[in-house]
């Protein structure tokens, strides 16, 4: 049986493609492991899973970079994210975000659902994150959704990995390096080659563990 990483883009995955000379495709497989490149967002990663997730894999990793709110997590640092949540699905009542399980609609809060005791995972400290459509950018709404969710990370995707994970029952993990802390936009603050190289470096050590 083999592990499927999965990431919204190359990019995020560039040393791991050089080091096992892969080809560049969006669906990858190697005799130790399979890569899947999703897309950014949600859609994308859900429709990317529906057509390539079974139960053939022993584990799911999704792996990419993330934004922090936590400014005492070190950029390029690697995290274990446990829980993740549909942050920006529901409605506005006014001034108040209503996600859809205040609507009575469903869940939103989704868990990696894997007990794992590899020790390039132990390592890594525990956060919870959202996933959300639109990164966010703006003082207040940085305000709003810390005090609703009170996210460590953010990324465009976790929590549909997880999903697709739980419907298919398939043991999953997900890790992010951050590249950037969730404040007012400011990109020249961001360390995006840095969070890359060590989730890279991350992959292709754990890839090593795995038999």
């Amino acid at each position: 049986m083999k592990t499927l990483f999965v990431a919204a883009t190359k990019a995020e995955l560039t040393h791991v493609f050089e080091h096992f000379n892969l080809p560049g495709n969006s669906f990858v497989q190697h005799h130790k492991f399979d890569i899947l490149i999703t897309g950014v967002g949600s859609t994308a990663t859900a429709f990317a899973l529906g057509r390539h997730l079974n139960k053939s894999y022993q584990m799911v990793v999704n792996v990419g970079i993330a934004g922090s709110f936590d400014k005492e997590i070190l950029l390029g640092q690697l995290v274990n994210v446990t829980q993740d949540t549909f942050a920006d699905l529901g409605a506005e009542n006014h001034d108040e975000f209503l996600s859809i399980a205040d609507l009575g609609f469903g869940k939103i809060n989704y868990s990696g659902n894997l007990e794992f005791t590899n020790p390039k995972v132990a390592m890594l400290p525990k956060v919870k994150g959202i996933t959300v459509n639109k990164v966010h950018g703006n003082a207040i709404s940085i305000d709003k959704i810390q005090e609703k969710f009170n996210p460590t990370t953010e990324s465009m995707e976790g929590a549909a990995v997880f999903y697709a994970c739980e419907i298919d029952q398939v043991p999953c993990l997900q890790i992010r390096s951050v590249s950037n802390y969730v404040e007012p936009r400011a990109k020249e603050n961001w360390q995006i080659d840095l969070a890359i190289k060590n989730l890279n470096a991350w992959i292709i050590d754990f890839i090593g563990t795995v038999k």
